[in-house]
């Protein structure tokens, strides 16, 4: 749930936009606030998180982050001008900061070493199904009142409810987190062996040796020592290697350009010739193709490893955006609006769909779901939440950099965007095979 509202809250925007501008009058800039301000909160909701999570528990985040989810739904529904929408698309940010430290943190922390890049995963299957439904709830209710900026219920727009609706996985994921044990590594920390042994036994089932899992879950946290973020400094350049590793990965599943599939789309097909139905149904045919492969990863990871799919991600990403930097970048351009827009042509155009939707299909097998999986299990007990809020704080900066620079690499020539995430993609590959330890099979007590 925590993953699903991560992709919901981060998508249902999309089908508000327009309205929202017409309804405010705000100017381009407040208007891109709202929509990026959630990224910018989301740093902020999880740079926090993995201090909280050490102090308070992994169970209390959830909960405070299914609040504030609630809370931030219902503001940005009933707001009352562009800068309060703004603010509580901010505050809705850090929940999502916080719910993409503790899912893959928690799911880590509880799974056994055999299937746990499995259940990793679905960290990110539950991502992109908050995005689609995100989507699909945008279209049912802008719909069902003839556009988004008519009205629907109880004399509030349509794009009002599209926010109000996640209140209900909000109060769901409040609900569930309240029935879930604690992690049994945090427990440990706590000084409460005994029930890190229960849950261990629920989860890890009679053939677990837990005395002794319990005895080497308390050298690795080192139950004495107070932690802070301290404790990630090293020698380079201030911090341990492992930890600019962590934030390598996650940069560079932002830099290689996947969020501009799922931000710009429908708007890219249609400014490159596309009628505005058939871009959108591009759109939700790329959607579903995430969630699609989404399944080959949960099927793949633990059967040939992390580093493996990742070197195939990079390496299948690196081709298929190079194609789409040459479809683009040597088409014939048209002048609209004072910014040269590439022309293409039917065999052009459906080259270009074909190769968005393999890269979709190279990132979603790999790079979406692994590097969850790998920040969740990569770093020591000792510092997995710190190093894991770092970790994804750069992730979600990185997500801001890409979605704001796009539109103006893009007014340069399409080639040039496209090109410029096929750089990152080449670099990623040669970044995994020189720096990415594989952690298939291995106990989280044998990180160091």
């Amino acid at each position: 749930m925590g993953g699903f509202l991560f992709g919901f809250d981060t998508a249902v925007i999309n089908g508000a936009v327009d309205a929202i501008r017409d309804w405010s009058g705000a100017s381009s800039w407040l208007l891109g606030f709202s929509v990026a301000g959630a990224l910018l909160g989301s740093a902020i909701g999880a740079w926090f998180a993995g201090p909280v999570a050490d102090r308070y528990g992994r169970i209390v985040v959830m909960k405070i982050a299914a609040a504030i989810f609630f809370v931030s739904s219902i503001g940005t529904g009933l707001a009352w001008d562009i800068v309060a929408l703004g603010l509580f698309r901010v505050l809705g940010g850090t929940a999502i900061g916080a719910a993409s430290v503790i899912a893959p943190a928690y799911i880590a922390e509880v799974s056994p070493a055999s299937y746990r890049g499995r259940l990793g995963s679905l960290q990110q299957l539950a991502i992109v199904t908050g995005i689609f439904a995100a989507l699909l709830g945008d279209y049912a209710l802008a719909t069902a009142a003839g556009g988004a900026e008519k009205t629907l219920w109880f004399g509030l727009q349509a794009w009002r409810w599209m926010f109000i609706a996640a209140t209900i996985p909000s109060a769901i994921y409040a609900c569930l987190a309240s029935v879930i044990p604690e992690s049994p590594r945090y427990l440990v920390l706590k000084k409460q062996s005994g029930e890190a042994a229960d849950v261990l036994r629920r989860f890890g089932g009679n053939s677990l040796p837990v005395e002794e899992k319990i005895i080497e879950i308390e050298h690795s946290v080192d139950v004495e020592q107070t932690r802070s973020l301290r404790d990630l400094a090293g020698p380079m350049f201030g911090l341990l290697p492992v930890v600019w590793t962590g934030i390598l990965l996650s940069v560079f599943q932002q830099f290689v350009g996947i969020n501009v599939i799922f931000y710009y789309s429908a708007t890219l097909w249609h400014a490159v010739g596309f009628t505005q139905d058939d871009a959108l149904v591009i759109t939700v045919i790329t959607s579903v193709t995430n969630i699609a492969v989404t399944f080959v990863a949960i099927a793949l990871i633990d059967r040939i490893g992390r580093k493996p799919l990742l070197i195939i991600g990079s390496l299948g990403m690196a081709l298929t955006l190079g194609v789409m930097t040459w479809v683009f970048g040597t088409a014939p351009t048209v002048m609209v609006a004072g910014i040269a827009q590439p022309q293409l042509g039917s065999a052009a155009g459906l080259v270009a769909v074909i190769a968005a939707n393999l890269y979709v299909v190279f990132f979603g097998v790999s790079w979406g779901p692994v590097v969850w999986v790998l920040l969740g299990e990569m770093f020591s007990n000792r510092i997995r939440a710190y190093a894991l809020a770092v970790a994804a704080a750069a992730q979600w900066i990185a997500n801001y950099i890409v979605s704001q620079t796009f539109p103006t690499l893009a007014g340069i020539n399409l080639g040039v965007a496209y090109g410029t995430y096929t750089l990152m993609a080449i670099l990623s590959f040669v970044f995994v095979l020189a720096k990415v330890k594989e952690t298939r099979g291995l106990e989280l007590e044998e990180m160091k």
